[in-house]
């Protein structure tokens, strides 16, 4: 007990040694770390505009919601003192969050593991180096592992509530509605090994309708924030509309920069489309372990958005940790990691390669995308297939599976 309020405490520390230390600043102008919809100083900008009657959605630069605008302007002024701690705490909220679900789920008190999966989430780099750029992703995540946290423990109000928070800040978090719902009504254990059908998709109605009126609720409060309606463009339409073409580690930005204007509309159409298609089939196939169902959506989600940032991968990887009964059936971990390696070293090289020293071109960037891609989809279809693989059991001795 003793060594691990210890080892937690001298994790904490380092965070905040590593937060205040200024020579990290630089990490927020980092494209990888911060999207144009996630960016800390676009959010410093909005909220000084703000704070001085200007609205900060009549240019083009501020995209973050107006409840992070009130958040920030009132309850928790952001200032080279406060923030670090600010973003730590949402760390902090983001790793219990995740060792209550894995408590939920295996039913097993093992502050060893919990100590581990909070440590993990605390020094994944893709998260740390995230919350140093100070990018709001962290938010996110944060309120993604508190929603599933609060529906694996039955409390469907906080985490209806929870999530509709997470949709004003990400819209593509309304496409984990439905996992969350059934994750509500069918609990967060392990049935991967023993997959029955779900018979009350009626329930799902009233939980749905819960979360819409939260959503709508929230969206009058940010309505009297921002003045009008006209925030919804500029926050939520951005995730439709691509509007700004600032690289990143996304799919889209290099497309549409190529791409004829006559085209945009078809593209941007066939994308979103692309993004949420797999929802419905996904939720029904892991009916019986929604849990499950949800950590592939995320992965998804965090693979085809407009606006990504490594913040999304390191959510995807740190979940792996609830689900230890499928890592016997894991077939390309290996290849996986290497490719998580190569496309690291890759991303950062090529972006200063193009932008800063002028020696590159785009292509350079965007095919170190296409390896971060590539490692983020053998992630998740290795992921896929093992939860798929737990259902068949173990092998009798004498007989052999044949995949038709």
């Amino acid at each position: 007990m003793f060594l691990r309020r210890l080892g937690l405490g001298t994790l904490v520390a380092a965070r905040l040694l590593l937060a205040y230390h200024p020579a990290l600043l630089h990490l927020q102008d980092d494209a990888q770390l911060s999207s144009p919809l996630t960016s800390y100083k676009r959010l410093l900008e909005g909220i000084f505009l703000f704070q001085n009657g200007v609205d900060p959605y009549t240019g083009g630069t501020f995209r973050h919601s107006p409840l992070l605008l009130a958040l920030f302007s009132t309850a928790f002024p952001l200032s080279s003192t406060t923030t670090p701690i600010i973003w730590l705490a949402f760390d902090l909220l983001g790793a219990v969050s995740l060792a209550k679900i894995y408590h939920s789920r295996t039913q097993a008190r093992d502050r060893n593991r919990n100590f581990v999966l909070v440590a993990f989430y605390l020094l994944n780099p893709y998260q740390l180096l995230a919350s140093l750029a100070r990018s709001t992703a962290s938010i996110e995540n944060a309120l993604s592992l508190l929603a599933s946290a609060f529906a694996c423990s039955g409390k469907s109000s906080y985490a209806l509530l929870a999530l509709a928070f997470l949709t004003h800040l990400s819209m593509p978090a309304v496409l984990l509605t439905l996992p969350i719902s059934l994750l509500i009504l069918r609990g967060p254990h392990s049935s991967l090994a023993t997959p029955t059908a779900f018979h009350s998709w009626s329930k799902l109605i009233p939980l749905i309708a819960e979360y819409s009126i939260y959503v709508g609720i929230l969206s009058i409060t940010a309505s009297s924030i921002a003045g009008g309606v006209h925030w919804p463009y500029k926050t939520w339409g951005a995730f439709l509309t691509l509007p700004d073409l600032t690289p990143n580690p996304g799919l889209w930005w290099y497309f549409f920069t190529e791409m004829f204007d006559h085209f945009r509309p078809f593209f941007l159409a066939a994308f979103s489309i692309h993004m949420a298609i797999y929802v419905v089939p996904l939720s029904l196939k892991f009916q019986h372990d929604p849990l499950f169902a949800a950590y592939i959506i995320l992965g998804i989600v965090g693979l085809l958005k407009p606006y990504p940032t490594l913040a999304d991968a390191g959510l995807f990887l740190t979940l792996l940790g609830v689900f230890p009964e499928i890592y016997q059936y894991l077939r390309t971990p290996i290849v996986t990691a290497l490719l998580h390696l190569h496309s690291s070293l890759l991303l950062p090289l090529f972006h200063k390669l193009w932008l800063s020293q002028g020696t590159g071109n785009a292509n350079f960037f965007y095919a170190s995308t296409l390896v971060f891609a590539l490692a983020n989809g053998f992630a998740i279809l290795d992921a896929l297939q093992a939860g798929l693989r737990v259902g068949l059991g173990t092998r009798p001795d004498g007989w052999e599976l044949v995949q038709i």
